[in-house]
């Protein structure tokens, strides 16, 4: 979107919008559509791997490539799209984010060679970029502290949302219409979301436009962050939670359609309704880590997940499908905490903190996702479970560390970096 349209959409009506009650209804189902958007057209792929492997004849790793260079081009935008909204605005660039993506989406459906298709999804994660961390800064300059949490919470409920119906609608369309047909049907309705998410978000009224792309400014306030005491801990475990997350989910598929289970593309796909479990643990985790505090929530969600991985080791299909609705319980728990955590700790700098716990976030996700795709095909589920156990691990002793000194009582933690001057 051209930059005075990106402007346009941000800029209220007179300053009297300072005096109007804040419209806190709109503000919640806006970002949660905007939740539903991103992650139904991001993973709307994912129950397609095996899908890809038949049809293009590629391995179970590279069948990942659409999902997981999606996620990647979506971190590497995540790390620039802080700074960015500090000149464009945040909701006007999270709507164009939203509407080209799904656009990308639905070329990548025509699309009849595997190279062609594998850029343009990542194309497609490239211009989501300009979601996910600009969200999490809109609801921590837009809303009080104590309606942070149940905010943040709705909106990680969309994700969920999201992520569940796209992977469920893709596989349930996808054995009736084909993959292409579904993969395009998506990408329409996310690009109607799209527009009800632009016209019930209110105008940014904290916002303070930046002029000018002021790279030492930015690499200062990245810096800060990295040198903090705890914000690297906190980083880590998205990209730690994240990566076996996805992992799960991504290889999964494989398992449940092989010989031992022998499930169809549509009985798979409902293996994802567990998303419905990480919709209500989000909700419920930002309002409790708003009375009890981000770090036991945090890790809390951590051993649930733990948890879930391990009791999908077993050879009973239910059991399966437990662990795999405790991981997501998990996931999404510890996720809401620590994504509420980073406009604590980060600080002034906002925008700089929520890019970089999105960039460990997507990369986790992009890097890790693909890795274990070997530990499955040399080692079988074993290997891939005992590698996610290994990562969950250190999830664990970083969530024990903030636990421990991190600071998550007060609008800003007492550890926080200095912001730097001017922001």
């Amino acid at each position: 979107m051209p930059r005075a349209s990106a402007s346009a959409l941000d800029a209220g009506p007179a300053s009297a919008d300072l005096d109007t009650p804040l419209p806190l209804a709109r503000i919640r189902l806006a970002l949660f559509l905007a939740g539903f958007a991103t992650f139904s057209l991001l993973y709307s792929v994912q129950p397609l791997l095996p899908e890809f492997a038949s049809n293009f004849g590629v391995s179970a790793a590279a069948s990942s490539l659409p999902l997981s260079l999606a996620t990647g081009g979506l971190a590497v935008a995540i790390f620039c799209a802080g700074a960015v909204s500090e000149n464009l605005g945040r909701r006007g660039l999270m709507f164009a984010s939203i509407a080209l993506a799904a656009v990308l989406n639905g070329v990548a459906a025509f699309l009849p060679h595997w190279e062609s298709l594998v850029v343009v999804r990542m194309l497609s994660g490239v211009a989501l970029g300009g979601v996910p961390a600009v969200a999490m800064v809109y609801l921590a300059e837009e809303l009080p502290g104590h309606k942070l949490g149940a905010a943040t919470g709705l909106y990680v409920a969309g994700n969920a949302f999201g992520g569940m119906m796209g992977r469920i609608g893709m596989s349930v369309l996808t054995d009736h219409l084909g993959w292409r047909t579904a993969l395009a049907t998506l990408s329409a309705f996310d690009l109607a979301v799209a527009i009800g998410f632009v016209l019930l978000l209110p105008p940014s009224r904290n916002f303070v436009r930046k002029t000018g792309v002021r790279l030492g400014y930015h690499l200062q306030a990245w810096g800060g962050h990295l040198r903090d005491r705890y914000l690297p801990w906190l980083f880590a475990i998205p990209f730690l939670l994240m990566g076996t997350f996805v992992s799960v989910y991504n290889y999964a598929g494989f398992r449940l359609g092989g010989p031992e289970f022998g499930l169809s593309q549509s009985q798979i796909g409902l293996i994802f309704s567990a998303y419905v479990f990480g919709i209500v643990s989000s909700s419920v985790a930002g309002s409790a880590s708003d009375r009890f505090g981000r770090g036991p929530v945090v890790l809390a969600g951590t051993v649930c997940a733990i948890a879930g991985v391990a009791m999908t080791l077993s050879h009973v299909l239910w059991l399966v499908i437990t662990g795999i609705v405790l991981l997501t319980i998990g996931f999404f728990i510890a996720h809401s905490a620590a994504s509420a955590w980073v406009g604590r700790l980060g600080r002034a700098s906002k925008s700089h903190a929520a890019s970089l716990y999105l960039l460990a976030y997507y990369v986790g996700s992009s890097v890790i996702g693909s890795v274990s795709g070997w530990f499955w095909q040399h080692g079988g589920w074993k290997a891939l479970v005992i590698f996610c156990l290994a990562l969950q691990a250190l999830a664990l002793l970083a969530a024990q560390v903030l636990r421990k000194g991190a600071d998550d009582s007060r609008p800003y933690g007492r550890f926080g970096p200095h912001p730097p001057r001017g922001e």
